[in-house]
């Protein structure tokens, strides 16, 4: 899972890396794996899309938004799951991978390496604001604390995948679910992996209608929500 960050107005730090069984990234920061290795990109499929209804809920000009760029696993299964419907996708990261580790990090999963190739070359160029297919993408680099109060979008679908709450409890905030009401959309939904009670009661004090899920896997809960029109 993606990342966390580091004093405001700090200079951003490139991620730091294990590697266990050398094929699943721990970041060093927080002593968590970015994803799981088993069912990673399943676990991807089943809380952030299919926890914000997608792909039904595309139309041309949806702006997906997210906490934890990470390896781009996210990003990628969502352009598998766009097809050709052209969407925005914004996300916030302070502690971004090398390029090698990201191409590294995606050799666990074939179906989503296949569709790297751009990514990984642009990412390489150092550019962050960039198109794959019909996906434009930003990566907003630097504290999501400092970053996300100064975005000037709103969100259709949040993917709020920082690292542990228990492990990063800044990305995880009543002020930051608060911003991340402010730059959702009307009608617009975020989902989870975590259920933890404080992130929950956060997103319900930022007008959220909050929902327990069943998890992915041996995780028993998940959280989603939906922003009232």
């Amino acid at each position: 899972m993606p990342s966390q960050s580091p004093p405001q107005n700090a200079a951003p730090n490139t991620a730091e890396l294990d590697w266990r069984d050398g094929a699943l990234p721990i970041s060093t920061r927080f002593d968590d794996p970015y994803f799981s290795l088993a069912n990673g990109l399943d676990e991807t499929r089943h809380v952030f899309l299919a926890g914000n209804d997608l792909p039904a809920r595309l139309r041309p000009g949806f702006q997906i938004a997210e906490l934890g760029f990470g390896t781009g696993l996210n990003l990628l299964a969502t352009l598998i799951a766009a097809g050709e419907m052209p969407i925005r996708y914004t996300s916030f990261e302070a502690y971004p991978m090398a390029t090698p580790d990201i191409a590294r990090a995606l050799q666990a999963f074939p179906e989503v390496a296949a569709v790297a190739g751009d990514l990984l070359h642009h990412w390489g160029q150092g550019q962050r604001a960039f198109q794959l297919g019909p996906v434009a993408v930003e990566v907003v680099i630097g504290d999501a604390r400092a970053t996300l109060p100064a975005w000037q979008g709103r969100a259709d679908a949040w993917y709020l995948d920082g690292f542990s709450p228990a492990k990063n409890p800044e990305l995880w905030g009543e002020d930051l679910m608060a911003e991340v009401g402010r730059h959702t959309a009307p009608g617009g939904t975020f989902a989870t992996y975590t259920a933890a009670g404080f992130v929950r009661r956060g997103l319900q004090a930022a007008g959220f209608a909050v929902e327990r899920r069943k998890g992915h896997g041996h995780k028993r809960h998940m959280a989603t929500g939906i922003l009232p029109q």
